[in-house]
């Protein structure tokens, strides 16, 4: 009674209008329009019908019911009234009412029931595994950790849950775009099924556990092997809306395959073995740690053991591949140029521990992190700079969390930043000048683990549009939604896996349609993994690839001898 129920029975009808309408939207895109990011199963139309079943049924009795009162106020649950005016004897409407209610209620409640074991349960998951991405995964020891112990989480489980299977992160897999046998969705649904077959709360039920096991067994399509696709290059989770971590859940399925021992590419496990025996995955002597800086004269804590200024961590890749070399070099010389001070490790600079960390070879990770920890805390260094997203990204993101396991006095606090960074306060400050235009057109690559794990997006671009006479270009993925080159996720250090085409050259003909002379980026691995691409491609007469130090250090006029 009163005006408030009134207002309640019409919105009711509005909403109930508005869901059937969803429904029908959805029956279309799924079967008609067959958009391709989504999966058509048998459990999905089962949803679909059920939920149109319980808001039909839902009208047709309030008709029935308005039918039989014929209220005063009936206009206002237009939606029943409009179904009343089919039933023109009230005595045939009042006799099939308790049917209808009945069948009303069984459905409903049926559907309340069902959601437990269908993709509704995401009502319940999905706001978990929002709140869950915002908290920062704590830090498990290798040593506090059991043989026993699951390799997932309950965390992870949430995240399982909470997917809806919606496509959107196959859409932005470069795995899945360069036609490679992966993507994040068929990892999360393949990971949540085995976690059904061992966990279901039917499976004391011998024919339910056979029945469950041969369903989800047939359904699999996906093989723990297939893992080390993921360049862990975070597209995924940046598209996810219930932010479902599937980057940290490949890592621990990594992290259980690296305990086992088995099906890991070969290559890649060389790589590990040569980390372990030589501190770098290039199986390179100490010596040759300092050779990428020719005949330039570098600071370094070998010849003093107390040295002021900035600490430049070089980084493997850096270090002792030939074409990334120069990056450290043309560095080097524009610190130089500014008169800013600073350092490197020399022959004592140690491997970050990004590759073991994303193989998932924790006990490796920890050992690099210790002894890189022991050396700034030995030199007493606070100040770090990287020409590597992924140290910069290890440092900044990884190091912390094992950090805090420590007694305080235990503990090392440092700064650091990446290179572009730097770059861009030196430019800032004043300390670096450009005089003369270099009258090129150029487009920037956004590093993966620079831009989407870090979300540096503007310095590169602002040191770029400091130098005169440079139009910068962006390609059409760009920033957030920047293409991967493919050498994350220690992709470089595998062998090529099967795939329509490369990541590294489906990135290189965007830079192409750009119009571009020169592709800037600020990444060791995404210059090696572009430059390949540009030979690939036949492209070496018409683009160059270039790191941002390069060209920052041609626009001063800076020339380093090899």
């Amino acid at each position: 009674s009163g005006s408030v129920y009134i207002w309640y029975a019409t919105c009711l009808e509005v909403v109930g209008l508005m869901l059937m309408i969803g429904i029908v939207w959805a029956l279309i895109r799924r079967y008609l329009q067959r958009v391709p990011r989504l999966e058509n199963r048998f459990d999905d139309l089962i949803v679909i019908i059920l939920l149109f079943v319980v808001v039909l049924s839902g009208f047709v009795v309030e008709g029935v019911r308005l039918a039989v009162q014929r209220p005063e106020w009936g206009t206002w649950s237009f939606a029943g009234f409009w179904i009343s005016l089919l039933f023109t004897q009230p005595q045939s409407a009042q006799s099939i009412y308790p049917y209808l209610w009945w069948v009303h209620a069984l459905m409903s409640l049926g559907l309340i029931a069902y959601i437990p074991f269908c993709k509704l349960f995401h009502i319940l998951a999905a706001p978990a595994s929002i709140y869950l991405e915002n908290q920062a995964l704590q830090a498990i020891p290798v040593e506090t950790r059991s043989p026993d112990d699951e390799v997932f989480s309950y965390r992870d489980m949430i995240f399982f849950d909470a997917c809806t299977r919606c496509g959107r992160c196959v859409e932005v897999c470069p795995a899945t775009g360069a036609g490679e046998p992966f993507s994040p969705r068929d990892f999360i649904v393949w990971a949540r099924n085995n976690r059904l077959m061992m966990y279901h709360p039917l499976n004391h039920l011998g024919w339910f556990k056979n029945w469950i096991t041969k369903r989800y067994t047939k359904e699999q399509g996906f093989e723990p092997e297939k893992i080390w696709h993921c360049t862990t290059c975070r597209a995924c989770l940046d598209v996810c809306p219930v932010y479902v971590a599937t980057l940290d859940s490949i890592r621990q399925a990594r992290s259980k395959l690296v305990e086992e021992g088995t099906q890991m590419p070969a290559l890649l496990t060389q790589s590990l073995k040569n980390l372990y025996k030589y501190n770098n995955p290039w199986e390179a002597t100490k010596k040759k740690r300092t050779q990428w800086s020719g005949t330039l004269e570098i600071p370094d804590i070998s010849q003093s053991e107390k040295i002021e200024g900035l600490c430049y961590f070089v980084g493997c890749t850096t270090s002792m591949d030939i074409r990334a070399q120069e990056l450290a070099r043309s560095f080097a010389l524009i610190l130089k140029h500014a008169r800013a001070p600073f350092f490197t490790l020399g022959k004592k600079e140690p491997c970050c521990g990004d590759i073991a960390r994303r193989v998932g070879e924790d006990g490796l990770f920890e050992k690099q992190m210790e002894d890189c920890v022991e050396l700034f805390q030995h030199y007493e260094i606070h100040d770090i700079v990287t020409s590597s997203p992924h140290c910069f990204h290890t440092f900044r993101n990884e190091y912390p969390a094992f950090q805090a396991l420590k007694p305080p006095d235990k503990q090392v606090e440092f700064r650091v930043r990446h290179y572009t960074q730097i770059l861009r306060e030196l430019v800032a400050s004043g300390s670096l000048k450009f005089e003369r235009p270099l009258n090129v057109k150029v487009t920037y690559h956004d590093p993966c683990y620079l831009g989407r794990h870090n979300h540096i997006f503007n310095a590169p671009r602002e040191v770029i549009g400091a130098i005169p006479g440079v139009q910068i270009v962006e390609m059409v993925h760009t920033r957030a939604n920047s293409l991967c080159c493919g050498g994350g996720g220690d992709r470089i250090w595998q062998e090529d896996l099967d795939a329509d085409v490369k990541m590294s050259e489906i990135r290189i003909r965007e830079a192409e349609d750009t119009g571009a002379e020169i592709l800037i980026t600020a990444c060791p691995l995404c210059l090696i993994m572009l430059e390949d691409a540009r030979k690939t491609t036949g492209l070496e007469d018409s683009l160059q690839v270039m790191d941002l130090n390069e060209l920052v250090a041609m626009a001063l006029g800076l020339k380093s001898d090899k």
